[in-house]
């Protein structure tokens, strides 16, 4: 007899699984949690400002705003300035600049609430200047610097709101945001060789050990990093399986509006839902009883 109390607490665990999953680090926010490498970064947005350290930043990256896959997205503060970064992106898309937007909003709103400003008194409050980027890192052959909201959405049209995106490449130079292309481009490769497979990972790492592509961060953190990115793989089955578990529960449902209805015979039940079998319609139908 099918215990439906018990599936339920199956559904229930496997949300809290994937809620679990969906707030895993990625590689990228792993990296740049680390304030050492995170003020790399910075220096390479601003190299006019080599004097800012590490004391300087503050990390207000808001974790699983969106459920598409926006959870890997970084925001920091330094000084006045307040820079959002969307985690490399191997497909050329407008629709980042909405992203990124987003995510803004969301941090401003946090940001707002930690400095308990009000945004409805009379008294003006302070806001933080904001840059907006994204790490792309797939094998288009032009190369913008900027995505602008009114130009890839209003035909380049003036409105009454614009925004703009830089694009960060990584280059020849051996700064920290290239080896991190460098390093999301290795792995590509060795998925293609290797498929999702922990020995796609494992020669990643080797490999951009070998090249010095963050070399000092994967020697450090090789066993949490192989964590991370396995993780990334069980992230996309927990998903699959959550699916599949969804459509089985609306055909359950199905199939017991029409035992209740009385017009069906179980065989004629089974053909209009064929995720389930016959004896599982009639354990149904004995719940019912």
């Amino acid at each position: 007899m099918i215990n439906l109390k018990k599936e339920q607490n199956k559904k229930s665990i496997r949300e809290t699984e994937i809620a679990k999953y969906t707030i895993k680090d990625s590689v990228f926010t792993n990296l740049f949690q680390d304030k050492k490498y995170l003020i790399q970064l910075y220096r390479v947005l601003h190299p006019e400002d080599q004097d800012a350290t590490e004391d300087e930043l503050t990390d207000i990256t808001i974790h699983n705003i969106l459920t598409d896959d926006i959870y890997n997205d970084l925001g920091f503060l330094v000084g006045d300035r307040l820079l959002i970064l969307v985690e490399a992106q191997s497909t050329w898309t407008a629709n980042i600049i909405i992203r990124s937007m987003i995510y803004l909003m969301t941090t401003y709103q946090d940001f707002f609430k930690k400095t308990r400003q009000n945004l409805y008194s009379s008294k003006k409050v302070k806001l933080p200047k904001p840059e907006l980027y994204v790490i792309y890192t797939g094998d288009r052959k032009e190369h913008p610097e900027y995505l602008s909201l009114s130009e890839e959405f209003f035909g380049g049209q003036e409105g009454f709101l614009d925004a703009k995106v830089k694009v960060l490449y990584g280059g020849e130079d051996d700064d920290i945001i290239s080896q991190y292309v460098t390093f999301t481009k290795v792995y590509n490769e060795q998925m293609k060789l290797h498929g999702r497979t922990r020995e796609a990972i494992m020669e990643t790492i080797r490999i951009c050990k070998d090249k010095n592509v963050l070399k000092e961060y994967l020697e450090g953190r090789e066993k949490e990093v192989v964590s991370i990115m396995l993780a990334m793989y069980d992230e996309k089955e927990i998903l699959r399986e959550y699916i599949e578990s969804e459509k089985y529960e609306e055909a359950k449902a199905s199939a017991i509006r029409m035992l209740q209805a009385g017009k069906l015979s179980i065989e004629e039940i089974v053909q209009y839902v064929p995720l389930l079998s016959v004896e599982e319609v009639k354990e149904l139908q004995e719940e019912l009883l």
